[in-house]
């Protein structure tokens, strides 16, 4: 047998892209043949990736990509933040970003997408996968366009261009000149990542949410003591309160601190002798709604050495 030295682990690693364990691994069960390594690897990648998949991913890259009245964003999760740093893995992130600007929001309609190098972006994850050896998940997309006016994107903790952890579209609806409506829809979609709101306009709010709230305010309120028709107005009061928090054009701007975002927007209107108007907005925040688990990483290493 084939002495494996460091130096064959480190061609086959520079071959393939896998990692150094699993390199070591190929090697010893083809003897050292370096060829049939890369077989094996091959062989063994979506198997491995396979095992990994009940590991939860969620770091990551959350991609923003605009053209003209069109914006799209992706969220492509990973198991630890070092990935987002992984050239590779920003470059692949961005693409599919990028794509979602042709082939929409449905994420098993953007899978079967075709990346540059004709196979597909769920084929292109695997291979992923397989080289840098994590569980990675396209999880969502959302696009948002208008049929006239501009798409702003914004990104916060960017790591790249068009990728970070938050991303967010914002979606404005004007015959205006394009490059202010741009450098408001930039300030919007900066609010929008600080401010979370979860609605656009009253109107949106979901019915059961507000349903939710009104309850609990009116047994707040009936705490008080105070007859019914007082808890009726102390209710609406608090209401508006609660329309301040999560929707959008009832938020106070971030930008001034003093504006309400509805203000802020009609006097853009104003200002550019056309109404304005948001018909809606993404924001992308990595890993929320995902379930963490607590993992100890240098023991994980420190088994992955020990086999």
């Amino acid at each position: 047998m084939a002495e494996i030295t460091a130096s064959l682990v480190k061609d086959l690693r520079e071959k393939t892209g896998a990692g150094m364990m699993d390199c070591k691994k190929a090697l010893t069960e083809t003897a050292g043949d370096i060829e049939g390594a890369v077989d094996w690897l091959r062989k063994a990648g979506l198997a491995a990736a396979a095992k990994k998949a009940g590991r939860v991913a969620a770091e990551g890259l959350v991609g923003v990509a605009t053209s003209g009245n069109i914006g799209a964003v992706v969220e492509i999760n990973a198991e630890t933040d070092f990935v987002a740093r992984n050239a590779q893995f920003q470059t692949f992130v961005g693409t599919v970003a990028q794509l979602a600007l042709q082939h929409g929001a449905d994420v098993e309609q953007l899978k079967s997408a075709a990346l540059p190098g004709g196979e597909t972006v769920e084929d292109g994850l695997k291979a992923l996968v397989a080289t840098i050896g994590e569980n990675m998940s396209l999880r969502r997309s959302a696009v948002i366009s208008v049929s006239s006016g501009v798409v702003s994107a914004y990104v916060h903790n960017a790591t790249a261009p068009g990728l970070g952890r938050i991303g967010v579209l914002v979606g404005l609806q004007s015959g205006g000149d394009e490059a202010k409506l741009a450098e408001f829809g930039r300030q919007l979609a900066m609010h929008v990542a600080a401010a979370a709101p979860q609605w656009t306009d009253i109107g949106e709010v979901d019915a059961s949410a507000l349903d939710r709230e009104r309850e609990i305010l009116s047994e707040q309120a009936r705490a008080s003591g105070k007859p019914e028709e007082i808890v009726a107005k102390m209710v609406e009061g608090r209401l508006r309160k609660f329309y301040e928090e999560v929707v959008l054009l009832d938020q106070t701007f971030v930008i001034d601190n003093e504006t309400r975002v509805r203000q802020a927007v009609e006097a853009l209107g104003k200002e550019l002798g056309t109404p304005v108007t948001v018909v809606g907005f993404q924001r992308f925040s990595l890993g929320e709604g995902i379930e963490k688990q607590d993992a100890d990483f240098a023991a994980e290493v420190a088994a992955a050495a020990r086999g």
